[in-house]
């Protein structure tokens, strides 16, 4: 028999991008009861937790809550808004980026990936690997497409392989100024309630995020915040969907019940995940996540390591991605931490496999977690035999120190 409860004293630190530590009262809150999802107490329980999403996703418009993964949420994005044969715009970023767009493929749509060519030569890394979203590049591509053909933009907001955001403002800036109908749908399922995200007034058509990154619950629920826009064309769109349809779910969430039998004790865990986000306030969370990725990557450059993120405005809030220098598999390194240290931290996924690990700052976190954290992975590059320059440590201890208005200022 496989023993599964094999954890060493104290508490394992889980320092992936997602799925990031469940807190305490969030755990409490999922071992109650279960209830009847048709009965009047569960009714007020759907209607707190749409309410409160509409809050995180900063939008009035209706959000749908799914029992599923973030890729759920893809696909229902997909096949909400789209009909077959439908050329979509895509953009390269990362490996989510790409696995969305392989999604896209199979569901019969025709998808143009855009990308910034070659590598880096520093890293010898992609280029669309180390950048945000070129807006400019969307932008030229839509004023080509005088027929309109292009049906959607998708493009990733926090991409979780990579450890860089894009700018989506920008993007839908760059939608208008093309005046091109497309519409435009985004991922930010490692980015929302811990990356400032603002769905109504950043232009989105339909965004997609997921429970288990800085939500704080465990990998279960999925969300699509939907515009009145993405709502008409799903009218027409004509890409089968049953399980996915947005028109049922919308109706009946209204009066707090859904056309499926809903995850209970997961929406209850999102109900006080809620709470504790609303109690706090978005601003101070966002801000908060700034300081420690900005306390990271001061690590990281005492180390003389690159991050995977090449422009300096774009890092994410949420995870650092570490390049570790040529000759050094990287998943060695993180194998070794999460040995000796009982340690976890994220690989390289995709293109990036053995070249960078990932270090998860995100959700029920605080200094003294990334400090331990920047410890362990400090003792295991010394113990891979990686050169450090100096000691990432010191450097970070020196960040947090600092009066928090001081590191505050310093990451905008």
């Amino acid at each position: 028999m496989i023993a599964l409860n094999n954890h060493p004293s104290g508490r394992h630190f889980l320092q992936i991008p997602g799925p990031s530590p469940v807190p305490d009262r969030i755990l409490r809150a999922i071992s109650l009861p279960t209830i009847d999802h048709r009965g009047p107490e569960f009714a007020r329980l759907g209607q707190k937790v749409v309410a409160g999403m509409q809050q995180i996703f900063q939008t009035r418009h209706p959000v749908v809550i799914y029992p599923a993964s973030g890729t759920g949420a893809w696909e229902a994005a997909l096949v909400n808004t789209l009909s077959p044969g439908d050329t979509v715009l895509m953009y390269e970023t990362g490996h989510f980026a790409s696995l969305w767009q392989k999604m896209a493929t199979r569901l019969g749509l025709e998808p143009e990936f855009l990308a910034l060519p070659g590598t880096d030569p520093a890293t010898g890394l992609p280029n669309s690997w180390r950048h945000g979203v070129r807006a400019d590049l969307i932008e030229e591509r839509l004023r080509r497409d005088s027929a309109h053909r292009i049906q959607a933009v998708c493009v990733v907001h926090n991409e979780t392989s990579t450890g860089v955001t894009s700018d989506i403002a920008r993007v839908r800036k760059a939608i208008d100024a093309a005046r091109h109908p497309a519409l435009l749908l985004v991922d930010t399922i490692s980015g929302l309630a811990s990356a400032d995200f603002r769905h109504d007034e950043w232009g989105v058509d339909v965004t997609i995020s997921g429970s288990q990154k800085g939500l704080m619950l465990p990998p279960g629920i999925s969300f699509n915040a939907l515009s009145p826009k993405a709502l008409a064309r799903s009218k027409t769109a004509r890409l089968p969907r049953a399980y996915w349809g947005w028109d049922e779910i919308v109706e009946m969430s209204a009066g707090g019940y859904w056309p499926y039998t809903p995850n209970t004790n997961l929406l209850y865990g999102l109900s006080e995940a809620l709470d504790m986000i609303l109690e706090q306030g978005l601003p101070a969370i966002f801000a908060r996540h700034q300081r420690w990725a900005a306390g990271v990557r001061s690590a990281v450059r005492a180390w003389g390591l690159a991050t995977q993120c090449a422009d300096d405005e774009l890092h994410s809030p949420v995870l650092t991605g570490v390049v570790t220098p040529p000759g050094i598999d990287a998943d060695a390194v993180r194998r070794l931490i999460h040995d000796r240290f009982d340690l976890s931290l994220g690989t390289g996924l995709g293109k990036l496999k053995g070249r960078m690990f990932r270090i998860g700052h995100l959700g029920d976190c605080n200094d003294l977690t990334v400090m331990a954290t920047l410890a362990g992975v400090e003792m295991g590059l010394r113990l891979s035999g990686v050169p450090l320059a100096g000691s990432g440590v010191a450097a970070a201890m020196e960040h947090f120190a600092r009066p928090r208005a001081e590191t505050l200022s310093a990451t905008r």
